[in-house]
């Protein structure tokens, strides 16, 4: 009984398959949709005038830190900022699914943008790069270990960006799996402790929504502060 309800616990994060082709990839491009497309008119929508203030401000917060010539990838952390934030919200709709719940996709996104931003370094700045991992004014004795300790800690960072942004979404998405079902089986024995339960519940998916925005941002912008030790 205890495996039954572990399984079904965690369905919810299986890759749906449609005659047994992953359906990941379609999942991610469906958001595109949500993103409004402004026409050529002389007055502008409001929705349009919202999202480009948005996003006006979104690009000021993330590239503040980032130096004049990493300047250049802003459409690039502005487009990973909008898809991650949407394919976090879509995920907290009934019967949808969550590509930023897969480790593996979230791998895929902070991999090769991290390595971009060290290569980026080596190929400009290859002294200061490789200072970094060695701190000024460190005894001799400790040089090597300090050394493979830097080292560690850099090839760690893309681990690090994809098990947050995967643990912090899974978490959540558990945590309202499990209270949703508390309440459906108290509804039929306490009233009350069913609408205290559906109160919390209420808030946490609140909170939910909170969280898959400040993760997607804390992602860029984590991405944005390699960038600028490098550029």
């Amino acid at each position: 009984m205890t495996m039954t309800t572990n399984l079904n616990l965690f369905d919810q994060f299986l890759v749906p398959k449609l005659l047994g082709m992953s359906l990941l990839i379609p999942a991610m491009l469906l958001t595109t949709v949500l993103i409004y497309n402004p026409q050529d008119r002389w007055l502008s929508n409001p929705l349009t005038t919202l999202q480009s203030w948005l996003i006006a401000k979104a690009t000021k917060q993330i590239m503040t830190p980032v130096n004049k010539p990493g300047h250049k990838w802003s459409l690039m952390l502005i487009s990973l900022l909008t898809m991650l934030i949407l394919n976090n919200l879509l995920g907290l709709l009934p019967y949808t699914f969550t590509p930023t719940t897969q480790l593996s996709m979230n791998m895929a996104l902070a991999l090769p943008l991290w390595l971009a931003t060290v290569l980026t370094g080596l190929r400009n700045k290859p002294t200061s790069s490789l200072a970094h991992l060695l701190p000024e004014g460190t005894p001799t004795p400790l040089i090597p270990i300090l050394i493979l300790i830097e080292t560690v800690s850099l090839l760690i960072r893309p681990i690090a960006l994809a098990v947050r942004l995967t643990a912090n979404l899974t978490a959540g998405h558990l945590l309202m799996h499990l209270i949703s079902t508390a309440t459906l089986s108290l509804m039929t024995t306490s009233t009350l402790l069913a609408g205290l339960t559906l109160t919390i519940l209420t808030l946490l998916m609140l909170l939910e929504v909170a969280v898959a925005m400040i993760q997607a941002y804390v992602f860029t912008l984590l991405l944005s502060l390699y960038l600028q030790e490098n550029v």
